[in-house]
């Protein structure tokens, strides 16, 4: 349980598309990290790679010291659990849940049957229904089922929550912070719906342009960021100092996104200061000045 991952200068194209360049990457174990990243950022690309799904072009992924590439004693302690699909090539997807869950039993080391069927039962999934009958939460749910009983100590989950309901959300980091509790997994949870996960991820890692700009712990990096905003000398009065990453104008007011902010930053200065959520950091950060 306490081997790292670790990707080391990695490069992926696909043609003539680079999708990761000279990623560098080290998960510690016994955390829950958050990927974020745009659409397009190469998220699941990256997590392909980690979880030795994706071929390199060059560099290294390795797991406790050893390649995880064609290796079976790094793969048993790895999940990635990603979205199933209704289709498949040869029509429908007429495969049962049941199904899933034995070929998971025998393909994953660590497998948990009595956990799976707690889960099924939490989720409602009647085992016996074919994928291809199943809603798009439904089949997120089954992802999720399927992870979390892999009882594997690195597992992955890539947008486990699309499709499900404020509520069914919920219920899944819940679920999660509640095996994390139990058993200090590593887990690493992709997702599109920031500010609702921001709570279980203990770091938080950003993808953008083919690298990890940001890995931090969550609150340590919020915490450095704030909107300063009232008359543009004021505000440029109170930003001295500070890394100024967004300018823009509401009326007379002027309105700074900074970096740096110390705990209780109180500039000398009329202006208000309004801390950032994680939601909002990411934006700062990714967004290129769109607004998202």
């Amino acid at each position: 349980m306490d081997k790292c991952l670790c990707a080391q200068n990695i490069y992926k194209s696909y043609k003539d598309n680079c999708v990761l360049s000279g990623l560098n990457l080290t998960l510690e174990p016994g955390k829950i990290y958050g990927l974020l990243g745009r659409n397009g950022a190469g998220k699941t690309t990256l997590l392909g790679v980690l979880t030795a799904q994706n071929r390199l072009d060059s560099g290294s992924v390795t797991y406790g010291g050893e390649p995880v590439w064609e290796n079976r004693r790094a793969l048993d302690d790895i999940c990635f659990s990603r979205e199933l699909s209704g289709a498949n090539l040869s029509g429908q997807n007429t495969f049962k849940i049941s199904f899933y869950l034995k070929a998971a039993s025998m393909f994953y080391k660590h497998w948990d049957g009595e956990y799976a069927e707690k889960l099924l039962e939490e989720f409602h999934l009647d085992p016996d229904k074919q994928i291809c009958k199943l809603s798009k939460g439904q089949m997120s749910m089954v992802t999720i089922v399927l992870g979390l009983a892999s009882r594997a100590p690195l597992t992955i989950f890539d947008e486990p929550v699309s499709g499900l309901d404020v509520v069914m959300r919920e219920r899944f980091y819940r679920l999660l912070l509640d095996d994390y509790a139990e058993t200090g997994r590593t887990f690493v949870v992709s997702t599109h719906i920031i500010e609702e996960a921001a709570g279980a991820f203990e770091e938080v890692i950003f993808l953008d342009g083919g690298r990890i700009i940001e890995k931090a712990p969550t609150e340590e990096l919020i915490s450095q960021f704030a909107y300063i905003s009232g008359l543009e000398r004021e505000v440029q009065k109170a930003a001295a100092g500070l890394q100024v990453l967004n300018r823009s104008s509401i009326g007379a007011r002027t309105v700074y996104a900074v970096r740096g902010v110390k705990p209780g930053f109180r500039p000398d200065a009329d202006v208000d200061v309004t801390p950032m959520n994680l939601q909002k950091v990411f934006v700062t950060m990714c967004g290129h000045g769109e607004e998202m």
